[in-house]
């Protein structure tokens, strides 16, 4: 996922009182990346294509929001029950609900995979 910094200009560090280091943000570069694996987004995207029936022109992102991409309530519940199948895992309701995006889903896939091997 890729989160904005905004209104913040100016960070510094304070050691014991006094400021030791300071720095401008550029929150144009400041970005926070998905720590899944590529695959699984790939996998999620291609299992979010297929549970709403979307054109092949339609990009499918690790950054789609499924609401954005046409997903009800109804939907998501497919998705999720269609990503248990293929991965072979057991999504808790409360993880559901925090879903909302193809990266959300393939970073709790991971973890979940992760549980289930260890």
């Amino acid at each position: 996922a890729t989160s904005r910094v905004s209104g913040l200009k100016l960070v510094s560090f304070v050691n014991r009182g006094r400021s030791s280091l300071s720095f401008r943000l550029r929150p144009d570069r400041l970005r926070i990346s998905c720590a899944a694996k590529p695959e699984t987004v790939d996998k999620v995207c291609e299992i979010v294509r297929k549970q709403l029936a979307l054109p092949s022109d339609k990009a499918v992102t690790g950054e789609s929001k499924f609401a954005e991409l046409g997903a009800d309530s109804l939907d998501t519940v497919e998705i999720v029950m269609g990503l248990e199948e293929e991965f072979g895992i057991t999504v808790e309701e409360d993880n559901a609900q925090s879903i909302s995006t193809v990266h959300d889903a393939a970073e709790l896939i991971d973890k979940l995979c992760g549980e289930k091997s260890a």
